[in-house]
């Protein structure tokens, strides 16, 4: 089994972290929409981002100047397998 740090938790006790993972669960999408959905600035979005990139739970793949978001889904198969073995 591998080891899920306390980083993860912490990145998951946010109310907008769980509102971008749940997005990001439908594939990968562009930091503009993100931002379209929920009620936040910029620079909170990237402060964000970078708590759950840092983490491990989002990988980011920039296009020019724009950053698009998806699920590192063998960091969440980690995570629910932690779960799972409590």
């Amino acid at each position: 089994m591998q080891e899920v740090d306390a980083e993860v938790f912490k990145a998951l006790s946010d109310a907008n972290r769980l509102k971008i993972l749940s997005m990001l669960s439908s594939g990968e999408i562009c930091a503009c929409r993100i931002l379209e959905a929920l009620d936040i600035t910029q620079p909170t979005l990237s402060h964000h981002m970078k708590i759950l990139s840092g983490c491990g739970l989002v990988t980011v793949r920039k296009e020019g100047q724009w950053s698009y978001y998806s699920l590192d889904r063998a960091r969440l198969d980690q995570l629910k397998e932690f779960l799972g073995s409590l």
